[in-house]
């Protein structure tokens, strides 16, 4: 099967056209779930009567004990890990970091299962680490948040992660990074087996724009700021993970056990500027994002990006790219 292709559906006629089993880590994430369940329950029924129709989904369970994600909301189970087969897709929803290693082998032994039969796999948020650790990803491409990129280096050998787009059809493996581009995954599975419209009307209601595509970027480190330098990558990564509240640059010295003037050296040596002007950079490439694929207000993207006010924003803008936020969004 080429990368991209998919099977089409494996329900008997007459059936829902898209019917998706779901896995949920412990202390999964609730909104990587939701957003792709809710496109489900959107487009599966006309209004919004939520009956499963057009579509099916099953949370499953080794235990049918509740399973509590990382923000606290318990969901209880629809029913025991069966016979895989009767899916067109297992949904492997993970969560924290740390949690990963405690999922139970019932559920890697029951997805190699699924995979023997042919059931494609798709993995949101770090459900991709679970699939690869289960060893379901081997010669598969695969999408990992910016936010896990360097963990996922960490943890994994062997297999080169994609942090630059929201989601990955690699054959019969999906992944995608989670947040919002669980919608857009969920949006594409319908769209394939249900229909365009389904998809648009799901995100429309979930007052979600457009579909955006695979390939679609997710906001990252500005590439001209890559480095090997382990200070450097871990100083960029907390940048990142920080963007609309910046951290000052000696705070970040002591999260990184070093003073000022060496983190200043190593980011001089490296990418040969400062770690204020990077920090800068990163955010207005953020903001820069935000005005292509968002209509956040120029207000609003300032605040996303950390700058105390909009004249603060603008004036950085302009030096940056000599012109204002708003003209450059009319030209994107």
């Amino acid at each position: 099967m080429a990368s991209g292709q998919l099977p089409s559906s494996r329900r008997p006629a007459g059936k829902a056209r898209l019917s998706i089993g779901f896995i949920l880590a412990r202390r999964f994430t609730l909104c990587a779930f939701a957003n792709f369940v809710d496109v489900l329950r959107l487009a599966a029924d006309e209004g919004d009567r939520s009956r499963q129709i057009l579509c099916e989904w099953t949370v499953l369970s080794d235990t049918m004990s509740p399973l509590a994600s990382s923000c606290g909301v318990v969901i209880q189970p629809h029913e025991r890990l069966g016979d895989p087969g009767k899916f067109d897709y297992l949904v492997v929803v993970g969560g924290l970091m740390d949690e990963i290693p405690n999922l139970s082998p019932e559920y890697a032994r029951y997805l190699r299962q699924a995979a023997t039969l042919g059931v494609p796999l798709v993995g949101v948020c770090t459900g991709a680490f679970i699939l690869h650790r289960a060893g379901l990803m081997d010669g598969y491409r695969c999408c990992v948040s910016w936010f896990h990129h360097d963990d996922f280096l960490e943890q994994f050998d062997g297999l080169q992660p994609v942090s630059d787009q929201i989601f990955v059809v690699d054959r019969d493996r999906l992944t995608c990074s989670g947040g919002a581009s669980s919608a857009h995954l969920a949006a594409f599975l319908v769209e394939k087996h249900v229909g365009r419209a389904q998809a648009r009307k799901s995100l429309h209601i979930m007052i979600i724009d457009e579909a955006e595509r695979a390939e679609t970027p997710q906001p990252g480190i500005p590439l001209d700021l890559h480095t090997d330098d382990p200070m450097v990558k871990k100083a960029l990564l907390l940048m990142q993970q920080n963007i609309d509240t910046p951290i000052a640059i000696d705070e970040l010295s002591r999260r990184l056990g070093a003073n000022r003037r060496q983190l200043e050296r190593h980011f001089q040596r490296t990418i040969g500027m400062a770690p204020t002007l990077a920090y800068k950079i990163m955010r207005l490439e953020y903001a820069e994002f935000l005005l292509r694929h968002t209509k956040h207000s120029v207000t609003e993207i300032a605040t996303s990006t950390g700058f105390c006010d909009s004249s603060h924003f603008i004036r950085a803008f302009r030096e940056r790219r000599s012109m204002t936020p708003m003209a450059f969004r009319e030209n994107a």
